[in-house]
Parts: structure tokens; C-alpha cells; sequence
């Protein structure tokens, strides 16, 4: 939720100072005027459903945003608009020292595992079938769409890539700006299925420690079905809470790369790897080193060492000049004049490709 706040901050920042240029001098009120607005009158109002399955036509309208914001990244690669991106001896570098780092960003777009019960809870006439089916063609969607991102983006951009790739695009590119907006409304309609999730989880915790006993999840599927005012007041003030700690904690960095690396390295990882590889291990009726269990215990040390190095790898430089709010030094001369922004030269250090200077 964190990073979503930055995304959003970012990218909408750079469409309303295309509009206001007088507005780039201060692009850090700009960006928490931004989050301050989208979080009361978007995100706030979304969050408070009490169902899943009523954000089922919002979810929806963020693929529909997606596939054209990759349309636009395409069509900007074929049409050669960016061929004065200048090329540097990185440029075709297959990986470097970032690659572990890297495996945690996509262990974090790919990571949906905290989602599952909510998600299976909502749909109709829910079988093991049915969900197998939506599991592998959502997976296989969204590795397809990920992959085109990926190398799109990094053919236009190469060791100039950004960790936030609309960084890359020139502020006076309104087609981008567009994609920007459309961007911003995918992370505002996905940003609610994440807080459901914190919400469920501290609910549950919230009545075991009052109980002490096991609490099952909500298994009713009626999104309009009413649990009573003292319920549904208690869930207000959970999600408030919620969405009102991730507002504060995100004009704190302007990164988006290392946010989306500790998510990926902290929680992403483990969710994906260690702990489904663990409790197939303890449930398990085989013996620790059967053939059974081997595979298992693969993913398992896979996810240990991925954590613990690209932590190491991370943790020292997670600390740096890193600035949104800087033009490349590939883009027009007039978006160069914009009041108060930051110009970044054409000879930027390929080694800090991600949000560094």
C-alpha cells in the first residue's frame, strides 16, 4: 500500500505539472497534495466495502487500464520517438550485482498469496476446478503483460531504465501523460485488495487475542449481508487506521525501487517460497528427505538464500540521493524550463538506473 502511495504520487505529480509548470518548484507538496486527495476521496470510499466481490467491475476497469497503458509503451518503442536515448557500454548488459535484488521485485508482482481466501470466497459456485483455472490464466496474463512491459521499456530506455519506467518518459509527452493518469487509477482500483487483506488479518488477530481461541474466516458470500452496527463500526476504524498509516509512512521516500525491493526481499519471498514450501514440509506424511519432499525444500532454501543475500546486497546502499522530479537529459528543451525541476544528463551512471542520480 506503501508503494502504491509513491507510485501514484509520482505519476500524477508529473501530469498536473505539465498543466501548472509553476507547480514544478515544489514537487514534494506537490506529490502529498496528490496522495492527500486520492486517499479521502478515492481510496478511502473503495476500502470501506465490506465484500471483495464488490470491487469486481473496479478490478476490471485497472486490466482494461493496464493493456493500454501497454499499448502506449509499445507504440512509443516502435515509433522510434525515443531513439535519441543515448546507448552506454551497460546498455546490453545481460545482469549485474541487482539481479537478487531484482528476483524480489518480481517475487513481489507475481505474489498473490495473501489474497487467495478473500479472492476464493468471492467467486460463485467456488470448486478446486474453477479455481485452478483462474489461478493459471490470471498467473499467465499477468506474466505475459509483465514480460512486454519489461522489454519494451527496456529497449527504449536500456541502462537509463528508471525503477518507475513512466519516469523515463518526457514530461511534455502527452500520450505518456495520459498513460500516466490510466496508471494511477490501476494502482487507486488495486490499492482496496490490498487493504482488505491487512483489514481481515487484524480482525482475526484482534478477536483471537480477545478469545483465545482459532478464528475461522468470514465464509459468507453475500457482500450486502450485515453483521451488525458495532461490527461494521469496528471495521471502519480498522481500515481507516490502516489506510491512514501507509498515507503517512509514504511522503517519507520518493523511492520506489527499494520499497518495492524490501516488499519483495521481506514479505514477497517468504510468501512465495519459504513458508507454502514449510507447511508442505510439516503436513506432509514423507519423510524430510523423501523424493516427495525434496522439491519443497528447494523452494525453501531458494527463498532463504534470495532473502538473506539480496538483503545484504540492498541494505547498504538503501540509503542515497534518490529524487523524483528530474527530467532526462534525452527530452525536449522546453520541458528543460520548467521552474524548479531537477535536469539529468544523458551520461547518467548506468549503476544507478533505478531512481538514483
Amino acid at each position: 500500500m506503501i508503494s502504491y502511495n509513491v507510485v501514484v504520487g509520482d505519476t500524477l505529480s508529473k501530469v498536473l505539472v505539465r498543466f501548472v509548470p509553476a507547480w514544478g518548484s515544489s514537487m514534494g507538496m506537490v506529490r502529498f497534495g496528490v496522495v492527500l486527495v486520492v486517499t479521502i476521496f478515492v481510496v478511502i470510499p473503495l476500502c470501506l466495502y465490506k465484500n471483495v466481490s464488490r470491487l469486481a467491475k473496479a478490478s476490471f476497469l485497472s486490466l482494461a487500464c493496464v493493456v493500454l497503458i501497454l499499448m502506449a509503451v509499445v507504440y512509443r518503442l516502435l515509433s522510434g520517438d525515443y531513439s535519441v536515448v543515448p546507448n552506454t557500454p551497460e546498455s546490453w548488459r545481460f545482469a549485474h550485482s541487482d539481479l537478487i535484488p531484482a528476483v524480489g521485485i518480481m517475487a513481489f508482482a507475481f505474489m498473490c498469496h495473501h489474497n487467495t481466501f478473500l479472492v476464493y470466497q468471492s467467486m460463485q459456485n467456488a470448486t478446486m476446478e474453477r479455481w485452478e483455472k483462474v489461478t493459471h490464466f490470471s498467473v499467465g496474463f499477468a506474466w505475459l503483460v509483465a514480460a512486454l512491459f519489461g522489454i519494451a521499456g527496456y529497449c527504449t530506455f536500456r541502462a537509463l531504465s528508471q525503477g518507475d519506467l513512466l519516469e523515463n518518459y518526457c514530461w511534455d509527452d502527452d500520450l505518456m501523460n495520459f498513460a500516466r493518469v490510466l496508471f494511477s487509477v490501476s494502482i487507486l482500483l488495486t490499492f482496496p485488495i490490498e487493504c482488505f487483506v491487512s483489514r481481515e488479518i487484524v480482525r482475526t488477530q484482534i478477536k483471537r487475542f480477545y478469545s483465545h481461541e482459532v478464528v475461522e474466516y468470514d465464509t459468507d458470500k453475500d457482500p450486502s449481508h450485515v453483521t451488525g452496527e458495532e461490527d461494521d463500526r469496528k471495521s471502519m476504524i480498522t481500515t481507516l487506521v490502516i489506510v491512514f498509516s501507509a498515507f503517512i509512512i509514504s511522503p517519507y521516500t520518493e523511492c520506489l525501487g527499494p520499497v518495492l525491493e524490501l516488499n519483495g526481499l521481506l514479505a514477497a519471498i517468504p510468501l512465495a517460497y519459504v513458508l507454502p514450501g514449510l507447511a508442505y514440509i510439516q503436513l506432509s506424511p514423507h519423510s524430510l528427505f523423501s523424493q516427495e519432499k525434496l522439491p519443497a525444500a528447494g523452494l525453501v532454501l531458494f527463498g532463504t538464500i534470495v532473502t538473506i543475500s539480496g538483503a545484504a546486497i540492498l541494505m547498504p546502499n538503501l540509503i542515497g540521493d534518490c529524487r523524483t522530479g528530474i527530467i532526462m537529459g534525452y527530452c525536449k528543451d522546453d520541458e528543460r524550463a520548467l521552474n524548479g525541476t531537477f535536469f539529468v544528463a544523458s551520461t547518467l551512471d548506468p549503476n544507478c538506473a533505478t531512481d538514483k542520480m
